[in-house]
């Protein structure tokens, strides 16, 4: 069993993208993984802004990322970037913070304009943080998250397909470099 975290970037607290993320987090829990999972607006605000890379709520999340064996970055995307919120963020981590991890990273938005953003914004910037392997990730159009009474999301067919795709393909990637791991 690989232990993955679970990172949504969204400043909302009833984001599609949050939400996406936990429902992701039940498909890699049934496959056998660890999942814990972490909204970045749920950190202080003023360790963030201010670059307190000695707060306690800061140097919790470093170190979750060094417990994590992969690492799935949710982001909705704003003027063709991921959020300035999951910047903020990365910028406090170690520059290889991602080292020898398996990354997936997702994103969501209202317009297909925007799918490019986890190829040409998201993806170098976790590139430069040393990961073992990125996964192929995936875009999901907000119109496509139908949020329920309860909380929960009904995906669109189509994009839930592509989306268990992505999230199987990270997971079998976890799993082949586990035994690596372990027997190093």
């Amino acid at each position: 069993m690989a232990t993955v975290l679970s990172v949504s970037g969204s400043p909302s607290p009833t984001s599609r993208t949050a939400r996406l993320l936990r429902d992701l987090d039940a498909r890699l829990t049934t496959q056998g993984h660890e999942v814990i999972p972490l909204d970045v607006r749920a950190l202080p605000p003023e360790a963030l802004l201010h670059a307190d890379f000695g707060h306690p709520a800061i140097a919790r999340a470093t170190a979750l990322f060094e417990r994590a064996d992969g690492v799935v970055i949710g982001t909705p995307v704003y003027k063709a970037a991921y959020s300035g919120l999951l910047k903020s963020l990365l910028d406090l981590l170690p520059q290889y913070a991602l080292k020898g991890k398996t990354v997936l990273p997702l994103a969501t938005g209202g317009s297909t304009a925007h799918v490019l953003a986890i190829d040409y914004a998201l993806r170098p910037v976790l590139a430069s943080m040393g990961p073992e392997h990125i996964t192929p990730g995936w875009f999901v159009l907000d119109r496509h998250i139908e949020v329920r009474q309860d909380g929960g999301i009904l995906v669109e067919p189509g994009a839930r397909e592509a989306l268990d795709e992505v999230t199987d393909q990270f997971s079998a990637a976890l799993s082949r470099r586990r035994p690596l791991r372990a027997a190093a």
